[in-house]
């Protein structure tokens, strides 16, 4: 990947792109911040429909790459700055509970959370995204319980996204 071709993100402020604006600066990468006003539908706007269909923050723009999900940026910014660390590099014994933790926060947490607060009737957990939400917080405890990060003794990108979810979920 070419770290230096344009790097654009979209952003609103007090949404789950706050935890990319982080990224970004703990990466130490150059990027032209696109602030975006939700209240005045600017998400909803055919420049930005452009960039996402959905109209969902966050996303960025990459050259002509164009990478959405909250996961899929994390694991593609952490990888397109090797030096800064926060990524362990293929091969690495770690790169696979780095990617685990990564998706176990959109597949598993962000749904089970979501589910409880929205006091949905859970489905069984065998069709469930999360299976069962106090195997899933469990689940996350027991790991979070191992070391002061989420790969236990070593900081990463992963870190920085739990860290934003947790602190939207207390």
């Amino acid at each position: 990947m070419n770290e230096t071709l344009p790097l654009i993100f979209y952003h609103v402020p007090k949404t789950r792109s706050t935890g990319v604006l982080l990224l970004l600066e703990a990466l130490g990468a150059p990027y032209t911040l696109h602030l975006m006003d939700m209240k005045a539908g600017e998400q909803r706007q055919p420049a930005y429909l452009a960039v996402n269909p959905m109209g969902k923050v966050p996303a960025i723009r990459h050259g002509d790459a164009v990478v959405t999900e909250q996961a899929a940026i994390y694991l593609y910014l952490a990888d397109l700055f090797p030096d800064a660390g926060l990524a362990p590099p293929i091969g690495d014994t770690l790169r696979g509970p780095y990617l685990r933790w990564l998706i176990f926060y959109a597949a598993s947490f962000e749904p089970a959370v979501i589910d409880r607060a929205m006091q949905r009737t859970p489905t069984s957990a065998a069709m469930s995204p999360y299976g069962d939400y106090d195997v899933m917080l469990n689940t996350l405890i027991g790991r979070l319980s191992q070391g002061p990060y989420i790969l236990g003794e070593t900081f990463c990108a992963a870190d920085i996204l739990w860290a934003t979810a947790l602190a939207w979920t207390v």
